[in-house]
This record gives structure tokens, C-alpha cells and sequence, in this order.
């Protein structure tokens, strides 16, 4: 995460969020986690780390973030959500049966669905956001 250089005062103030230390925390923890921590693990770590930040603030603080998109919800098997801190287009590799989510990052293969969708015209439906959920099992 630190080759993103991510200001995480700057994520909240560019949205117009007020900045305030439980919503500096909990960013903190999803960049620090890193592999799209699920909202246990988030908790986990913000309370290891703040006790004072109770569950209810940390569940609306992300709720808040996923509305203002400063991250993103990503729903696995199971029906788990775990969270994204990186905002820039990019795709999701899961392992089955396994918690495991990594970052899939290709500029053809973005070029390619966002050429494919400008072409298509389906009714009602405006595309704001492609991403694909690979699922399949890393080679050893």
C-alpha cells in the first residue's frame, strides 16, 4: 500500500467529509490490513488499537466511506463483505473456499470492457463502474 502514497486526511477532506480521529482510524486500519479486511478484522484492529471506538461508529464510519466511495464493499462467497481501500479501476482475483482476494491490475483488459460497454446500449442502464470477480484457485 505505501506505493500508493495515500494521504488518508486528504481521502476524507477531498469528500467533504468532516475529518475525525475514529474515521482516521478506520481508514487506517483497511490501508494497514490491506487485503480487503472484512468488517472483524477491522474492528479487531481499530479496537486493539483505540478501545474507545465502539462497533457502532466503525460499522457507520464504513458505511459512510462505501457512499462517499472512498472505498468499496466487495461481497465474497458466502455472502461476506470485506472492504477495498483502492479506488482506482481494477478487478478482483479470489481463491475459492478461501478468504483470500488479490488486486488484478490490466489496462488492456480495462481498455477492452470499457470500449465494449461505450458500445452497447442497454436500455435504462447507465455503466458508471466495470469491475470482474475472478474466481478461481492461485497455483502454487
Amino acid at each position: 500500500m505505501d506505493t500508493l502514497k495515500i494521504n488518508i486526511t486528504e481521502e476524507i477532506k477531498n469528500k467533504g467529509l468532516k475529518l475525525t480521529s475514529q474515521r482516521i482510524e478506520v481508514l487506517k486500519a483497511i490501508y494497514d490490513l490491506e487485503n480487503h479486511p472484512s468488517t472483524e478484522e477491522i474492528i479487531k484492529y481499530v479496537q486493539e488499537n483505540n478501545p474507545a471506538i465502539s462497533q457502532g461508529t466503525i460499522y457507520k464510519t464504513l458505511e459512510t466511506f462505501v457512499e462517499n466511495k472512498i472505498i468499496s464493499k466487495v461481497e465474497t462467497s458466502g455472502g461476506v463483505f470485506r472492504y477495498d481501500g483502492i479506488t482506482k479501476m481494477h478487478h478482483h482475483l479470489q481463491e475459492e473456499g478461501s478468504p483470500r482476494i488479490d488486486d488484478y491490475y490490466d489496462e488492456e483488459l480495462n481498455n477492452l470492457l470499457i470500449d465494449y460497454f461505450s458500445k452497447k446500449d442497454i436500455p435504462g442502464f447507465e455503466v458508471h463502474d466495470i469491475k470482474l470477480h475472478i474466481k478461481g484457485k492461485f497455483k502454487k
